[in-house]
């Protein structure tokens, strides 16, 4: 693995603090929104670390890290959108709540994998993308995202007209 660049720790010390905060959000919220600040921050360093994204090259080219910083972007937009909007109707809950939800997981599998390559410094963790431990955390961040998103939408079922206003 190449050293980090300055951009690539400006890059990874955004994206776990976005990560941080983004728990924070929803422990305290039950779900990320820009009208709360945590949710604004979160969103905020989401996009700076998704866009930063784009202009790190270490691998030859435009990889599959690459295409989840354009899918956060995009699911931050629709999200955003989707919350000052409304414009999906009975369904703008749940846009909003699929959108915002799911930058979680376009941090957190690119990271994993950065990380696990990377550390520890002398023998790093794994060596490929095929490799059985890299796909067990995407497994297991796979499951815990669909199991977030399903108790979101419960309660966005059960408090219809309270859940994300």
């Amino acid at each position: 693995m190449p050293a980090i660049s300055f951009l690539g720790w400006v890059h990874t010390i955004l994206g776990v603090s976005a990560l941080l905060i983004g728990f924070y959000s929803l422990a305290k919220y039950k779900f990320i929104k820009a009208k709360n600040l945590s949710g604004e921050i979160y969103l905020g360093f989401t996009l700076i670390v998704a866009i930063s994204s784009l202009f790190i090259y270490h691998q030859g080219g435009f990889g599959p890290a690459h295409f989840m910083g354009v899918l956060a972007i995009l699911a931050v937009m629709v999200g955003f959108v989707a919350e000052k909007k409304r414009i999906f109707g009975f369904f703008t809950p749940y846009v909003e709540t699929l959108a915002y939800t799911s930058t979680f997981l376009f941090h957190v599998l690119p990271a994993i994998t950065d990380g696990l390559r990377r550390l520890p410094p002398s023998d790093p963790f794994i060596d490929s993308f095929e490799d059985p431990l890299l796909l067990n955390f995407f497994l297991l961040f796979l499951t815990m995202y669909i199991v977030e998103l399903g108790i979101q939408f419960i309660l966005i079922f059960k408090n219809r007209k309270t859940a994300l206003n």
